[in-house]
């Protein structure tokens, strides 16, 4: 070998197992499609495992107590990962840093039971301070079914509860034969600039997933819904779908979206559904959060920042992070929470990267 080589080799690895969390390869031939945010994750690793449960949809906040709160979904591991649609529920952990170790704190909001809109699941959880309150918009459903998944919003004065819980959805679909007349679901919110509340959420048609034309069935869009109350009425925008990868064929969509409002921008992270590839996360940004730009890779594959272990197979998403939510500190973005399969339970966890200057 190269003297010189054998050296610069040893140094970088020296330097690797000085630094906190795994090195990234080095691409030369950088991919066009990747965003500057992608460029800025370093991984973490793994949080909130437990033996007995999937968690899913994990949503940080900083705390007046210093503490970062995370507000998660989970359901029984013997439910499978196919419980979250009839068995989820909300619940709270709390730690001193970002990257954990998390105490589980409270189970906030379990399903009510028969004849309550959330009587069968309670989850995707997206947690925001807006006026003076933690605002916890959710999803829930009354049948353990997709076709009755409805967003709604619950409030508290601390973080710690109580937690006033709705009667009521705080949006629902549209009208039959309309683009969103099957479900609300996948919830983001901003407080805009002009102090408007807008929602975002995820929907699709009744046709194209009861008689599906492709093996993921329908097609997955978002739709904003704007508000001169936190607590609504929402009015849905005249322009919905805003999101529609419809046109770009072969039945490519998105879902899990996050928005936020930085630097005079509205930025958006997603799951893709076909437009680079199932396992990736999209980016997009916007000068009026409305008319978005032409998507760019937000993450990557797991395996592209981390190894693991085979996939079992039970797990049919492993090596896939999901339901992208972003940590703030004075007013930055500075971690991105995932969910994925995996970890040392072989079921579902939080996947935590930090987001580089």
């Amino acid at each position: 070998m190269n003297r010189r080589k054998f050296i610069i080799g040893n140094s970088l690895a020296l330097i690797g197992l000085c630094l906190p969390f795994p090195v990234r390869s080095t691409n030369f031939l950088e991919d066009p499609r990747l965003s500057d945010f992608e460029k800025k994750l370093r991984p973490v690793g793994r949080a909130l495992e437990f033996e007995d449960y999937y968690v899913w949809c994990n949503s940080p906040i900083e705390g007046p107590d210093g503490k970062i709160h995370v507000f998660f979904s989970r359901w029984p591991k013997a439910k499978g990962m196919t419980g979250w649609i009839s068995s989820s529920e909300i619940a709270h952990a709390v730690a001193d840093k970002p990257e954990g170790p998390y105490e589980y704190i409270s189970t906030i909001l379990a399903p009510r039971g028969a004849g309550f809109w959330d009587g069968t699941t309670c989850h995707n959880p997206s947690i925001h301070f807006v006026d003076g309150k933690y605002a916890l918009f959710f999803m829930g459903n009354s049948n353990g079914k997709m076709d009755t998944k409805r967003i709604g919003l619950a409030t508290s004065d601390s973080l710690y509860g109580p937690w006033e819980r709705p009667d009521s959805p705080l949006l629902l679909p549209g009208e039959k034969g309309t683009w969103d007349d099957l479900l609300t679901t996948n919830p983001s919110f901003l407080k805009h600039p002009n102090g408007e509340y807008w929602l975002y959420y995820k929907s699709l048609d009744t046709e194209n997933y009861v008689h599906p034309k492709f093996p993921i069935k329908g097609n997955r869009k978002y739709g904003l819904a704007i508000s001169k109350s936190l607590h609504g009425p929402y009015i849905k925008h005249e322009n919905n779908p805003v999101i529609d990868f419809s046109k770009l064929g072969d039945n490519k969509q998105c879902e899990d979206a996050f928005v936020w409002y930085e630097n005079k921008k509205f930025k958006m992270l997603a799951r893709d559904m076909g437009v680079f590839g199932i396992d990736n996360g999209l980016y997009m940004d916007s000068d009026d959060g409305i008319h978005w730009s032409a998507p760019l890779i937000s993450y990557q594959p797991l395996n592209k920042y981390i190894k693991q272990p085979e996939a079992p197979k039970h797990l049919n998403r492993y090596g896939r992070a999901e339901r992208p939510q972003l940590l703030f500190q004075n007013g930055k973005a500075t971690y991105l929470f995932t969910a994925s399969q995996g970890g040392k339970y072989e079921t579902a966890s939080a996947f935590i990267f930090k987001i580089g200057l």
